[in-house]
């Protein structure tokens, strides 16, 4: 069996290692279906609150999706459509965080630590970072649409410095 390599923004790993990569993620993904589906059931997390419930259609939206995905990249992996996937996955993720800061269905007052205000502070951290991330996809995508551009445009600044470090000299 021969790998062959493809465009994965960077780095031209071989396919059989990347479709090792979707199929882990697959697995892991479906144990943490399984776990947020049973977490209020084993009652290993006393600080979850019925209210989890609520949340956790989106939870398990967001985890299929992500399963699905990896599975579409077994098979079909090039640069922008993995940008355009992520930037999905990343919308899916920013309304589960969203969506979990509004209901916050945990319960602390047992703890003499504030972990409300912690556990806010992350899921808006978590918020930042997904934001982060689309847009660095979404740049990605339009890059790998528009490779000719991103050249040009760097070529033009290397070529317009160039210039005036010349002029610089010459006065």
């Amino acid at each position: 069996m021969t790998t062959t390599t493809g465009p994965v923004f960077g780095v031209g790993r071989p396919l059989v290692a990347r479709q090792a990569g979707y199929t882990i993620a697959i697995v892991a993904n479906l144990a943490l279906l399984f776990v947020a589906n049973n977490l209020l059931a084993w009652d290993v997390a006393p600080f979850l609150t019925g209210e989890f419930t609520t949340v956790l259609w989106l939870i398990d939206i967001s985890l299929l999706a992500t399963i699905a995905v990896n599975l579409a990249h077994i098979w079909y992996d090039p640069a922008w459509f993995k940008s355009a996937c992520q930037i999905g996955l990343g919308s899916i993720s920013m309304l589960v965080a969203i969506r979990m800061f509004q209901v916050f269905p945990f319960d602390f007052s047992a703890y003499e630590f504030d972990w409300e205000r912690v556990t806010r502070f992350v899921i808006v951290l978590g918020m930042i970072g997904i934001g982060i991330g689309i847009i660095v996809e979404t740049v990605k995508l339009a890059r790998s649409f528009l490779p000719t551009l991103a050249v040009s445009s760097t070529r033009d600044w290397d070529n317009n410095e160039a210039v005036h470090r010349n002029e610089r000299r010459t006065r």
